[in-house]
């Protein structure tokens, strides 16, 4: 006896482009009032996204929010969310939208964690990385 297998293909097809994408994160955050928000681009970086949005959140009320926020509009604009991590503490928060993720941070986990630092410093490694050896 065989069981019944059925297998679906989930395909996911994003409605924005990364620049338009990038640019409705931006705007979901303003609207909370996030603060010290930077984009990086990773396209080079990574395969796995093309951007990395960072926000500043000044309390876990507020960082909620702003996941909200981003989920909500971004769905309006037909996009789908991937994932969401950290809401229980609120301290840090990632909403991933597959080729954008945006982190959502307190002030002393951004500073602790510095993705900034992190992700520049891999920027200036990989054409050192990339030469040919002589």
């Amino acid at each position: 006896m065989q069981w019944p297998i059925t297998f679906i293909n989930i395909i996911y097809t994003s409605m924005l482009t990364t620049e338009e994408k990038t640019k409705a994160v931006i705007a979901a955050l303003e609207d909370v009032k996030a603060q010290n928000i930077t984009v990086i681009d990773t396209s080079k970086l990574s395969s796995m996204f093309e951007r990395m949005i960072i926000a500043s959140a000044n309390s876990t009320r507020q960082t909620k929010a702003l996941a909200d926020n981003v989920v909500v509009k971004l769905k309006e604009r037909g996009e789908e969310v991937l994932g969401r991590e950290g809401e229980d503490s609120g301290e840090w928060i990632l909403v991933d939208l597959g080729e954008v993720l945006v982190h959502i941070m307190q002030p002393a986990i951004r500073d602790y964690y510095n993705l900034e630092e992190l992700w520049s410093k891999a920027q200036a490694a990989r054409p050192k990385l990339a030469k040919a050896p002589k």
